[in-house]
């Protein structure tokens, strides 16, 4: 029990640091590694060194694949380049495996410690608290790393675990296609269960070195863990938008082509590894060297696969593209009708900077959403005048754009709750201080946006309750005058479309409140103007009464817009 226990709480030791190292590079690098993802996919050659540099610097080509299909979901990222930047990150990956083949080849908890301690002492440092972070998650990884070899060879060393495992495993020694197959797939089972082909790779290289595991069986469970790495990324894409679904199952099919191909050709393949690592199969356990040699030919023969797999694959992407095309169709689904958010996906694995990555992208598509319900509230107004009846408008086509008025209230309101809700998750985590400032900013800005969206269905409401009450009609001036106010409010909801989609730092910010000024001084104008009127009797106070709660609410829609312009720029509201 104590070597099950310890067993397990190395790889949870492992796992933790492999996390902490890789959001702490994540956290470290910030936007620049969108920007590198977005800038440096070119072609599928460029995508593939992108998508290997990457995951080489994080440490996970799990996060490199989330963060792809998260790009590919906010419509950052092309198809053809995420499936570029994907194999890329299956070179990349590569790199861990060596790491932990170190911890075979030397004590690596000798560098433990020292690490422990620096990495304390920069956490305390506010301004250098990352770096502890990641320092803290190296040394997590090494000791779980040198703790699971010391419970390999305590499992060598224990007589009656070793009789039990040996005899478990001399059941599959037989190089036969079930055996095979059996590996292959308890490979795929683990790296599905732990969410960790990292783990699984650690594991590998211990019952290897030690000599539970023969070396076939070995390379067996590395082809499954490329396998069962893809699930992943295909989890989280479920509740993805089609071209991201379309990226992840890519992700599965490279890998399942190029473990098919290493199955037709693992003979010659293996002898070509083990040539090159200097392994030689006959060898055992009491080989001296035999737990280096054993670890280092597992390492060479993960980076032989993903490299020849990349290398030949990299020709057919575009046939890779057009077989997930045809796979995964899209679904026809009116977007009024059926309220679902868009690029906010529940995932394993996620990281601050993809999730605020996502309620970015989430906010936008709320931001456009209000301003198309303000064109429906324009367009009710028109289809209210005077002119359109005289014209022979239908009363049905009046009631059917207001119902969908109504309907994007709703859906202002669940979008509201759905992104607040994700950010207060996210908002758990330990994030840095402008993460945590970007999603203050972010809660006040959806909050301002849904009540864009009340003030659109006030609006909507006021014309729908004159239009069936059958009251007298504004005079031409009044339609004039309100066409005119809400052409200003257009025009602030698009600067503010502007900034949401673009980037602050070259959006003038003096030009949104320029233009609520203009609406405020339009508003006082109106005010007195509509006085004078009621008194000369140009129409009635009711008509009157009416008129201007739609002009004041269109004022009241121009100080939410430069609220969550406010938001969005990091001013504080005036």
């Amino acid at each position: 029990m104590l070597i099950v226990f310890k067993l397990l709480g190395s790889l949870a030791l492992l796992m933790f640091g492999m996390k902490s190292m890789s959001e702490s590079l994540q956290k470290m690098a910030g936007p620049q590694l969108r920007h590198v993802l977005a800038a440096m996919t070119t072609n599928r050659f460029t995508g593939a060194l992108t998508g290997m540099f990457v995951t080489a610097a994080v440490q996970s080509s799990t996060a490199t694949t989330l963060m792809t299909v998260s790009f590919v979901n906010a419509g950052l990222l092309t198809l053809i380049q995420a499936i570029s930047v994907i194999m890329g990150a299956h070179i990349g990956t590569t790199v861990t495996a060596w790491i932990m083949s170190l911890g075979f080849s030397f004590n690596i908890t000798d560098f433990v410690y020292p690490a422990f301690f620096i990495g304390i002492i920069l956490i305390y440092m506010k301004s250098r608290r990352i770096i502890g972070d990641f320092l803290f998650g190296v040394a997590f990884l090494f000791l779980g790393l040198g703790t699971l070899k010391e419970t390999g060879t305590m499992l060598v060393q224990d007589p009656e675990a070793n009789v039990a495992i040996s005899q478990f495993f001399s059941n599959f020694n037989e190089p036969t296609f079930w055996n095979s197959a059996f590996f292959l797939m308890m490979g795929t089972i683990l790296t599905l269960c732990v969410q960790s082909s990292a783990a699984i790779m650690a594991i590998t290289m211990m019952l290897c070195s030690t000599g539970v595991l023969h070396i076939d069986q070995g390379i067996m469970l590395v082809l499954g863990e490329n396998i069962g790495t893809t699930i992943t990324s295909n989890i989280v894409a479920l509740s993805a938008n089609v071209q991201a679904r379309r990226a992840a199952f890519a992700h599965m099919t490279i890998n399942v082509i190029g473990v098919l191909w290493c199955l037709i050709l693992l003979k010659p393949f293996f002898a070509m590894v083990c040539h090159i690592s200097g392994f030689d199969p006959a060898m055992t356990s009491d080989t001296p060297g035999f737990a280096v040699k054993a670890s280092v030919a597992l390492a060479t023969f993960h980076s032989a696969f993903n490299i020849s797999n990349t290398l030949i694959q990299i020709w057919f992407i575009p046939y890779i593209e057009k077989f997930v095309c045809w796979v995964i169709k899209p679904k026809k689904v009116d977007e009024e009708e059926d309220f679902k958010l868009h690029f906010i996906t529940s995932g394993i694995m996620k990281t601050p900077e993809l999730s605020v990555l996502e309620a970015h992208k989430e906010i936008e598509s709320f931001s456009e959403r209000m301003q198309r319900m303000f064109g429906m509230v324009r367009e009710l107004l028109t289809i209210s005048s005077s002119d359109s009846r005289k014209k022979g408008t239908k009363e049905d086509e009046f009631n059917k754009l207001f119902s969908r008025i109504e309907k994007y209230e709703s859906i202002s309101d669940n979008m509201e709750i759905e992104i607040a809700n994700y950010l207060d998750q996210v908002s758990d985590a330990h994030l840095s201080d402008e993460t945590k400032a970007k999603i203050r900013a972010m809660l006040r800005e959806i909050s301002e946006l849904e009540s864009i969206g009340d003030s659109c269905y006030n609006m909507g409401r006021t014309i729908h309750r004159k239009y069936l009450a059958g009251q007298d009609h504004f005079t031409e001036a009044q339609y004039q005058h309100l066409h005119q106010m809400m052409e200003l409010t257009n025009n602030s909801l698009t600067q503010m479309n502007q900034l949401m989609t673009g980037r602050k730092e070259a959006f003038d910010v003096n030009r949104s409140f320029n233009i609520e000024n203009e609406i405020n001084n339009y508003r006082n104008q109106l005010k007195q103007q509509n006085i004078t009127d009621v008194n000369n009797h140009e129409y009635t106070y009711a008509v009157g009464t009416i008129y201007m709660d739609l002009v004041n609410e269109c004022e009241k829609l121009g100080d939410y817009v430069v609220n969550v312009v406010e938001a969005r720029m990091g001013l504080r509201a005036r």
